[in-house]
């Protein structure tokens, strides 16, 4: 989709990202934090600048970040070299991926999901396939049908996330939280979902 992605690349060449907040994602920290996750293999799926990926390697976690936007991913490894840490970052179409070295422990996945099952939902199921393997977690942070929010993140309904991804994962819990905002401003009412790969 060599057009979407001109057009996401556009966003960063402009600035025009609300959602890029620059904060590591506090309900990815929490999230680390109640599952006392050991440092593990991890995918970042729509990484962006790489804020969160950062973190995760800082923390320990051997990182892969992908993205499609060019200018997103050069930021990204401008901020990995001034912290000192190594990730492996890669431009690409995630509803047509085939993520090397798979599977994954864990993937993080920031408001990409909700946009992509926009344009090809089979085929991001597919690369969640690919990612992972039994018992491979997934942190999935999507935007909230039960708040309408204009400007706003695209919104899902809890049912539409269980029918979509309860194919290939166990819900460990699907709960309310908003997104954050730079300045540690309370953003848009959001879903995070902590899904486990069922067995194969």
């Amino acid at each position: 989709m060599p057009e979407l992605a001109s057009q996401w690349n556009q966003n960063y060449a402009e600035k025009m990202t609300p959602w890029d907040s620059g904060l590591p994602d506090k309900e990815l920290r929490r999230a680390l934090d109640e599952l006392q996750l050991a440092p593990c293999r991890v995918l970042e799926l729509g990484c962006g600048t790489g804020t969160n990926s950062v973190y995760l390697a800082e923390r320990g976690f051997d990182v892969t970040a992908v993205d499609f936007a060019p200018l997103a991913l050069e930021r990204g490894r401008q901020k990995a070299t001034e912290r000192g840490v190594s990730i492996t970052w890669i431009c690409h179409d995630l509803c047509n991926f085939d993520p090397p070295a798979a599977p994954y422990d864990f993937l993080f996945d920031r408001g990409c999901y909700h946009c992509a099952r926009r344009i090809d939902l089979p085929g991001y199921l597919r690369t969640l396939e690919r990612a992972t393997a039994a018992g491979s977690r997934y942190l999935v942070l999507t935007g909230n049908a039960n708040e309408k929010m204009e400007p706003g993140p695209p919104t899902l309904h809890e049912h539409e996330i269980r029918d979509e991804l309860g194919t290939l994962f166990e819900v460990e819990w699907i709960r309310e939280v908003r997104f954050e905002d730079a300045g540690e401003v309370p953003g848009p009412l959001a879903w995070s979902c902590l899904l486990k790969r069922r067995s194969i």
